[in-house]
């Protein structure tokens, strides 16, 4: 590679990696720059109290909260990004997640495109990240061309015992669309892979599919360690002439002709803001699911299950199942085992922690977050500052009702509920947000940046709203698509 390659894509995330894969079959030059390095084979990506406990994988970065208080945000940097860590759940955006839709506190715009737009492109994200599900299980499930490569992973028999359990309390669960060859994770250890580190054993992340596809091409080089410290725009103010990075210590420059960013929604929005690119859009409409976590007990019930994490519930997505708005989204996380139980509880006694575990099924409850300029990402002294306002959390208190309500008809006497706080990171996206009017957006709607023709947005920053299912997806499938219309440029 010389200094001047096609393309520089910032991040190998699921943004970044999937972008690269889409490119990387024309033949052009593609730098990715990632800060972080491949998780290692020998890391103790297996052990909950280093994972959950110890921080063991998590970056010393802090940031500062909308009061000016500095906080541990609780992102991953790594080859992969965040999605080495993720549940591996790759649903579509609901088709009414396009239009808009009155929730309980407010509006979720509509995005400038509708549902049909992208279903090639969730296809295409689809077939790229192996995804096993069951199209038919889900009633809201839109309206796909093909089934899903894979069939659903596979519910454990005491997982199983629960979805009967629920669906004879009235409510219909449905299979998750999943990432994971489940043999192939548990042959390498016996946990779930929510929240844990792939150490390239059988989680379908950013790089075991999106990044592998794209490295293997030529054209395409990954340098690792590098932090992007800048960009810079030549004497028009408009085309991105030049990025900065440093590696080892040392400072390099690359010098593009397109440059994507795609190092996430809070990172990508701050690179902007320190080069004084953009509009003034940048940074704003933050949004980060309103989320908590479930665990409903039962004393007579045994749950020796592995990994769990196999279906949910979306009979409260579209409207509240009595004719009023959207609750979202309830899925099972992945089996909270004693030791996470002790390390979130530390009072709890250990016989406490092994009993809960043993006789619980755990959840996971999503609210959409509506989209608020004033939610947003600004800098203080060259720090990122995060200014989180909750949004929707009439919805998401009724939404953690409903599922009580549901647990203890399914015969789950005790049900227990935490509501994760704005330094848990639950899906931040927003901040670069794609549209049709430079007004309220800061890309158009193919992702290119409104004031910078050679600069895309190909992460979660782009999502113009964050609906109540993980976005993993979706960003897929918009970088697949950005993908397309680089090529474009390319060939003019």
């Amino acid at each position: 590679m010389t200094g001047s390659p096609d393309i520089v894509v910032i991040g190998s995330g699921m943004g970044g990696a999937s972008l690269a894969a889409g490119l990387a079959p024309s033949g052009a030059r593609i730098v990715i720059l990632e800060r972080g390095a491949p998780i290692a084979a020998d890391a103790p990506a297996r052990d909950p109290a280093a994972v959950h406990g110890r921080g063991a994988f998590r970056d010393p970065e802090t940031w500062l909260d909308g009061a000016g208080r500095r906080f541990s945000p609780g992102n991953y940097y790594n080859v992969g990004g965040n999605s080495k860590f993720y549940g591996a759940v790759l649903m579509r955006y609901r088709s009414e997640d396009f239009d808009e839709m009155a929730h309980h506190e407010g509006l979720s715009p509509a995005w400038p495109f509708g549902y049909a737009e992208l279903a090639p492109w969730y296809d295409r994200a689809e077939a790229l990240y192996q995804v096993r599900g069951d199209a038919d299980s889900d009633a809201s499930e839109p309206p796909h061309s093909t089934a899903y490569p894979h069939p659903p992973v596979p519910d454990e028999p005491a997982i199983a015992a629960v979805r009967a359990r629920l669906a004879r309390a009235g409510v219909r669960p449905f299979s998750l669309p999943l990432g994971v060859d489940v043999d192939r994770w548990l042959a390498a250890g016996r946990t779930g892979w929510d929240g844990y580190p792939d150490q390239r054993c059988g989680k379908m992340d950013a790089e075991t599919c999106g990044l592998a596809a794209a490295l293997a091409h030529d054209n395409v080089e990954l340098v690792t360690g590098a932090r992007v410290t800048g960009l810079t725009a030549g004497s028009d103010g408009r085309r991105i002439t030049r990025v900065t990075y440093e590696k080892d210590g040392a400072t390099h420059h690359l010098t593009p002709g397109t440059v994507a960013l795609c190092a996430g929604a809070v990172q990508s929005a701050a690179l902007m803001l320190r080069a004084g690119l953009g509009n003034d859009q940048v940074g704003r409409c933050f949004m980060n699911h309103n989320a908590s976590a479930m665990i409903a007990i039962d004393p007579r019930f045994r749950n020796d299950s592995t990994y769990q994490k196999t279906f949910g519930i979306n009979d409260w997505y579209l409207s509240d199942g009595q004719g009023g708005p959207p609750l979202g989204n309830l899925q099972l996380l992945g089996r909270v085992v004693p030791e996470i139980l002790k390390i979130q509880v530390p009072t709890l006694p250990r016989a406490a922690a092994r009993w809960i575990s043993g006789h619980a099924i755990d959840a996971y409850l999503i609210s959409e977050d509506l989209p608020d300029p004033e939610s947003r990402v600004t800098l203080a002294g060259g720090e990122i500052r995060l200014a989180w306002r909750r949004s929707n959390m009439v919805a998401h208190r009724k939404l953690v009702a409903r599922a009580r309500q549901t647990f203890r008809a399914a015969g789950f006497p005790i049900v227990l509920s935490r509501l994760f706080d704005g330094r848990v990171p639950s899906h931040q996206c927003g901040t670069l947000r794609i549209g049709a009017d430079p007004a309220c957006s800061v890309a158009d709607p193919e992702g290119r940046a409104w004031d910078h023709p050679n600069l895309f947005i190909a992460d979660a920053g782009a999502l113009p709203t964050s609906a109540a299912v993980n976005p993993a997806l979706t960003v897929a499938a918009l970088a697949l698509r950005a993908a397309d219309t680089i090529k474009k440029d390319l060939a003019a």
